[in-house]
C-alpha cells in the first residue's frame, strides 16, 4: 500500500511549528500498522526537523543558534531578491532537511518519547507551506 496526502501549514513567520499531530492523523486514517512515513516540504526556505517536543526553550535555542550561524542581510550574499532574509532562509533550509522518514509501528509514528516533527519556517514573514506525506506499508 502507498498513500500520498498533502498538508498545507500556515506559518506566522520564522518559527518551529509542531506538525506531528497532523501527520499522525494521516497515519490513523490510513489504517497502516507497519511501514514507513516520508514527509517532504515543497519549499526552499523552510525545512523539516525531528527535535524535542516537550520543552519550548529547545526551539528558542535552535532559533538563536541558527541566527548566529546564518545571519540575515549578510553583505556577502548576492541573492537578495525578496529581502534580507531571502538567502539566509535558503542556506538554513540546505543546512537542515526538506525530507524525513519515520517508521510506523503499531499504527503509530515510531518516534522517541520526546521527539516531534517540526516544520521550520526560515522566512520572517508568514507563508503557506505545502507538505507531502507518503505512507508506505
Amino acid at each position: 500500500m502507498v498513500k500520498t496526502s498533502t498538508l498545507t501549514i500556515q506559518t506566522e513567520g520564522r518559527e518551529l511549528r509542531p506538525i506531528t499531530q497532523h501527520i499522525q492523523r494521516l497515519v490513523n486514517e490510513s489504517d497502516l500498522h507497519q511501514g514507513l512515513c516520508n514527509v517532504f516540504v515543497h519549499h526552499t526556505s523552510a525545512s523539516l526537523v525531528i527535535s524535542e517536543n516537550a520543552d519550548p526553550t529547545v526551539c528558542q535555542d535552535l532559533q538563536r543558534f541558527m541566527a548566529r550561524l546564518v545571519t540575515d542581510g549578510d553583505p556577502d550574499y548576492a541573492h537578495r531578491y525578496e529581502g534580507p532574509d531571502d538567502m539566509s532562509a535558503h542556506i538554513r533550509s540546505v543546512l537542515t532537511q526538506t525530507s524525513i522518514s519515520v517508521p510506523i509501528s503499531g499504527g503509530r509514528l515510531a518516534l522517541g518519547t520526546w521527539q516531534g516533527i517540526w516544520l521550520w519556517e526560515h522566512r520572517t514573514s508568514p507563508h503557506s507551506r505545502r507538505i507531502t506525506v507518503t505512507l508506505i506499508g
